[in-house]
């Protein structure tokens, strides 16, 4: 249990790849604070299980990303009552397809704050506390969209790209502080975001659901498989150790080859 001792604190994490990042960190002895919505008994149930998993305390915080001052709250909170946080990946993420001429503007507005300006405000936050530590570990959730372009995602696409350029200047920022700040950047992992996408896609290109899974999203995909929730973890778990202590400024691709062309 390597991170016995350390806390983490997991934004978008009562489900999908959040909720595998929550159970790596804590397999490996850290205390986790998790973020997001659901019903209270499942998460209440999953607190539990992280807590069992890693002998440490594991809280709930229903911040809303979209809420600066929530944000920083629940990173006041996390200090507070778990200590750290040492460890922050910013996973909270949200998507909607339709062509730009008709993307609706409250959507982008949203898209935006979820995925790039709310990593802004946890990283704002966090990195004192992390220097204060002499320790952190800074990992977002960015995308093979943080790379390439896909038609009909402009809001994800600028938001993806633009945590990918917050990250390499954060990373420049505390080069020299003990703390590393990365990118992981899947392919399709098959989770709500990726399943609740299918029926604009079907929509917006006239396709199938078949067709949608097939020929749009593992089309990219060389490996022609999704990417699991528990792989992306357990590269972020590789990268809190010390021998990924000179990894820093990187966008990591885990996406079955779909960026190697």
């Amino acid at each position: 249990m390597f991170l016995k001792g350390k806390t983490a604190l997991v934004t978008g994490s009562t489900s999908g790849i959040g909720a595998a990042y929550a159970r790596a960190l804590a397999g490996a002895g850290a205390a986790v604070m998790i973020n997001g919505f659901g019903e209270a008994d499942a998460i209440e149930q999953q607190c539990a299980a992280l807590a069992q998993a890693s002998g440490a305390p594991a809280l709930h915080d229903p911040a809303d990303m979209t809420r600066p001052e929530m944000i920083e709250a629940m990173v006041a909170r996390c200090h507070g009552e778990l200590g750290g946080p040492d460890i922050v990946i910013n996973n909270a993420g949200i998507q909607h397809v339709a062509p730009v001429a008709d993307f609706p503007t409250d959507k982008w507005d949203a898209i935006i704050a979820i995925n790039l300006t709310s990593a802004f405000h946890v990283m704002r936050a966090s990195v004192p506390l992390m220097r204060a530590a002499g320790w952190g570990r800074i990992i977002s959730t960015a995308s093979a969209h943080s790379l390439v372009a896909s038609p009909n995602k402009s809001g994800y696409v600028a938001a993806k790209h633009g945590l990918v350029g917050l990250t390499k200047t954060v990373a420049l920022e505390t080069a020299t502080d003990g703390i590393t700040v990365n990118c992981i950047s899947p392919g399709y992992v098959w989770t709500s975001l990726v399943e609740n996408q299918i029926p604009d896609t079907m929509k917006a290109r006239g396709l199938t659901r078949d067709q949608v899974i097939n020929d749009v999203l593992l089309s990219a995909q060389p490996t022609k498989k999704f990417v699991t929730p528990d792989q992306v973890a357990a590269f972020a778990l590789f990268l809190c150790r010390e021998e990924a202590a000179s990894i820093t400024g990187a966008n990591l691709s885990m996406d079955g080859g779909w960026t190697t062309a």
